[in-house]
């Protein structure tokens, strides 16, 4: 089994239409979950997460539309409903529910798993969850990112707004290069400077507060042809 496979929750009363949906399914390289009704359905999505859900809408007691209906006020997991209902009134109650998809029984095999391939190619992949560090080294000099305020050992360094505003602007983006004119759009917003000139001025003070030698800076870098890039340790 691929570790990237999509995991597929199968939920349907009927337990050979279960165990052929699960074992078509997995041959397609999928790791499929079933359960039985909307209790067990409920139960297993308490303890896993799944990347669709395929429900039978014909369940005894409680039915898939209204199973569907419930769970999507907590989960935006793709649903898809089967049914042997085709009628446009119970497809278009299916998709009121929330549901993503509907497929009428009988259906091709190769169907079903065309119309799941299709749901998950249109959910956007899970961004990567970046965290910033808190305190941002430079030598001896530290930038404090929640506080905004920068110390050099045990003193306070004392920032103009403007070059407050470039460290908010650089600490958001560490090892990242920084174009003259965003520099001069962040800084325009807050009322700062608005002129390329008059940031690579600002820059050249912020040196003097971070760089042991301003005329070799190590930290507050210049891109050629970018900008400039705060490369802390």
């Amino acid at each position: 089994m691929n570790a990237d496979a999509a995991h597929l929750l199968i939920v349907d009363d009927d337990a050979r239409i279960r165990s052929l949906l699960q074992k078509f399914l997995m041959r397609a390289g999928f790791l499929v979950t079933t359960a039985r009704d909307a209790a067990h359905a409920r139960r297993v999505l308490a303890g896993l997460e799944f990347d669709l859900i395929v429900l039978d809408v014909m369940m005894a007691g409680e039915d898939g539309v209204a199973l569907c209906r419930d769970l999507r006020r907590s989960l935006t997991t793709p649903i898809m409903l089967l049914t042997a209902r085709g009628e446009t009134p119970d497809r278009i109650a299916g998709l009121e529910a929330g549901a993503d998809d509907y497929l009428v029984k009988p259906f091709e095999p190769k169907e079903l798993l065309l119309r799941i391939n299709a749901i998950l190619r249109r959910v956007p992949a899970a961004e990567p969850v970046i965290v910033l560090p808190k305190v941002l080294h430079m030598g001896p000099v530290r930038y404090d990112i929640e506080r905004g305020e920068m110390w050099h050992g045990d003193e306070l360094v004392r920032l103009t707004a403007t070059e407050s505003q470039l460290m908010r602007i650089f600490s958001g983006r560490p090892g990242e290069a920084v174009t003259r004119s965003l520099l001069v759009e962040e800084l325009s917003r807050s009322g700062g400077q608005t002129q390329e000139r008059a940031v690579d001025v600002q820059i050249t003070r912020l040196r003097r507060k971070i760089e042991t030698d301003p005329k070799q800076p190590r930290y507050l870098q210049t891109i050629r042809g970018s900008g400039y890039m705060l490369a802390p340790e």
